[in-house]
């Protein structure tokens, strides 16, 4: 297929695709690694005017501690994450899940801020932005607003950003001391998106669960957070049971399609696994 006909434009500043979306609002797409918007553009699921190539924008790319915060351009690429060494000792739960996107080549192109602000629920950043408790640097005409990955998906393909912003930067603080993480995802081969998957941080205080987030990808319309097996897990020992309950209250939360990749009932339970094996994962760290 080939995409409708539509207007190229390769900006080298920030300023310059503000003004570019200013001045052509809902008509205009971004375009950061392309591996989800050219296909629909191919398929004319989506048919913008305008094509605004982020790529030249150097603003958007680098990985920078600032203060007990780490701040990572949206145009860093799933690459350079998986060599960071800075996530790799403060947040290696996004190296973890980088190594799980699709393929090295994929990788090379594909943008961490092109992942979350697409609004795919099969798409393995937004779980790990819930999880981690990200917030969103959205700049447009009217300034710059930040907002948490808490308030950001509202469903299949639809999130806070307006047509008139763009993603500039994530901040996640770092991980706590003696806290442990882990993704754990399931797919039917390498580059396919998660049959279903978890993203799930730990931390223990006396032996007992102090703080924990669970998130899941692709088994609902947007990623979500599993709050009833986070609530399971509080003030409790991490024990086989107490694993076994969360990974049940998972499967109650999620709301699976079904799809190429199983039936609803399959799905749901591979989400409890996922939980399962993420929470079993990060436990060990904790530990380490």
């Amino acid at each position: 297929m080939i995409p409708r006909p539509f207007a190229y434009h390769a900006p080298d500043t920030l300023q310059a695709v503000i003004a570019l979306l200013s001045e052509h609002g809902d008509q205009a797409k971004l375009l950061a690694g392309g591996h989800s918007l050219l296909p629909m553009m191919k398929l004319r699921f989506a048919a913008p005017d305008h094509l605004i190539d982020l790529r030249r924008v150097k603003e958007l790319c680098g990985i920078v501690m600032s203060g007990d915060e780490i701040h990572i351009g949206a145009m860093t690429t799933e690459h350079d994450i998986v060599a960071s060494a800075l996530l790799a000792e403060h947040l290696p739960l996004l190296v973890e899940t980088a190594r799980q996107i699709a393929d090295p080549q994929v990788r090379y192109k594909g943008t961490i801020g092109g992942d979350v602000s697409h609004g795919d629920p099969g798409n393995d950043h937004p779980a790990v932005m819930l999880a981690l408790g990200a917030s969103f640097v959205l700049v447009g005409p009217n300034g710059e607003r930040i907002v948490p990955a808490a308030d950001f998906f509202l469903g299949t393909y639809a999130t806070a950003m307006e047509p008139d912003e763009v993603m500039t930067q994530i901040r996640i603080r770092k991980a706590a001391a003696g806290s442990g993480a882990s993704y754990a995802k399931l797919k039917r081969k390498t580059g396919d998106y998660a049959t279903a998957a978890a993203a799930v941080v730990l931390r223990l205080e006396g032996g007992v669960c102090a703080e924990v987030s669970i998130a899941l990808t692709n088994v609902a319309p947007a990623a979500m957070r599993a709050d009833a097996a986070e609530a399971s897990l509080m003030g409790k020992t991490v024990d086989d049971a107490a694993i076994a309950e969360a990974g049940r209250h998972a499967m109650e939360a999620c709301e699976p399609a079904a799809d190429l990749r199983g039936d609803e009932e399959y799905k749901r339970a591979m989400a409890g696994q996922m939980v399962e094996r993420a929470l079993r994962a990060a436990l060990l760290r904790c530990a380490a």
